[in-house]
């Protein structure tokens, strides 16, 4: 073929081609509009690819722009990297005008009108080292016991808004665990069944490879008839030798 496919270009030769030797019966339909309307040409605007010179130097790198790397960005690997079900939690990005991160005060992990997430953590771990001189690994330390301990609350919070929900006659559905214990009882079950199959299958097996096969010692209709007739062979020549003496 080649470097250049023109197998489209040579369809109407080929369909024929085909036709006269025979290989198919008669020309397909289209064979007519296709010479009346040719497909386009592949090569009609070959890209055009300057020689290089040879000598000459690759171009710089000079003018590319640079990667912006920001300190947080190790950080946020860091914590991300460790707490992977964070990325989960849905995120609030609207702000009121699009500066809010300049007017928290990341002395406490906790600030009014944005969420508590990872990002919290990252920007209290920065602010811990710049202003208290913690280690890198201090610092993360102390944001994360923050962190958890806040969580926690939050944690027992929902579940005491729930209960008091529930006293005054409110009512939920299940939640994901009693979900996802449902399913896994299912499956459970399911597995169940299959296994007690495949264990009946094999002890049958095992018994037809020791036993041989299981048949019946009851003569059938056709094998009694047959011998009562070899038995009514056997009685006629003891009675013609019976009548000769």
């Amino acid at each position: 073929m080649g470097r250049y496919d023109f197998r489209a270009l040579r369809v109407r030769q080929t369909a024929l081609a085909l036709v006269e030797s025979n290989r198919i019966p008669s020309l397909p339909q289209w064979y007519d509009i296709v010479g009346d309307i040719p497909p386009g040409e592949t090569l009609a605007r070959p890209i055009q690819r300057a020689p290089r010179v040879r000598g000459t130097k690759k171009p710089s790198r000079m003018f590319q722009p640079l990667p912006i790397v920001y300190p947080e960005d190790k950080l946020r690997s860091e914590f991300f990297g460790d707490h992977p079900w964070e990325l989960a939690r849905p995120r609030l990005v609207v702000e009121d005008s699009g500066n809010d991160s300049k007017g928290y005060d990341w002395s406490k992990i906790v600030q009014p009108g944005k969420q508590l997430d990872g990002e919290s953590v990252v920007q209290r771990q920065m602010w811990l080292m710049k202003h208290n001189k913690q280690s890198r690994s201090a610092a993360y330390d102390t944001a994360r016991r923050e962190f958890y301990q806040h969580r926690h609350l939050e944690d027992i919070r929902r579940r005491i808004a729930k209960e008091e929900a529930m006293h005054v006659g409110a009512y939920f559905g299940k939640g994901p665990l009693e979900i996802g214990m449902a399913l896994e009882d299912k499956s459970w079950e399911g597995w169940k069944k299959w296994a007690a199959k495949q264990i009946e299958d094999e002890q049958q097996m095992r018994a037809q490879m020791f036993s041989g096969p299981q048949t019946s010692d009851e003569p059938t209709a056709e094998e009694y008839d047959d011998g009562e007739e070899g038995e009514n062979v056997l009685k006629e020549p003891k009675d013609a030798l019976s009548g000769v003496s």
